[in-house]
């Protein structure tokens, strides 16, 4: 089953560069909501375990632009492989869902 709805999620380094992302998203129409989350990340990178601390960007869209959110965010990420990933919202309150359709109808 293909859901109409997802959230898109990434990693940056501060809540400035988050900031300014999350803002370019939605101005762009890819989001029509983002949050920011101030997460601490342990991970593998170039053979050694990092600890950082990070902010997790939550994008509500619609799948049909995820694409476009994709390289949006590829183009303007300052890690060399940013995390991104696609959630599928299989559910959902209606008029919220009317609301993330109606402020997602970017052409990038």
């Amino acid at each position: 089953m293909t859901s109409e709805y997802c959230i898109a999620m990434t990693t940056l380094e501060d809540e400035d560069s988050a900031s300014r992302l999350a803002r370019r998203l939605v101005e762009a129409k890819l989001a029509a909501c983002v949050q920011l989350v101030q997460i601490r990340s342990t991970f593998s990178w170039e053979g050694d375990v990092e600890d950082a601390r990070e902010v997790l960007v939550l994008v509500k869209t619609r799948t049909s632009v995820y694409d476009q959110l994709q390289q949006f965010v590829c183009d303007n990420h300052p890690y060399d492989v940013p995390e991104i990933l696609q959630i599928p919202v299989t559910a959902g309150y209606g008029p919220y869902l009317s609301w993330v359709n109606d402020n997602t109808t970017a052409t990038v």
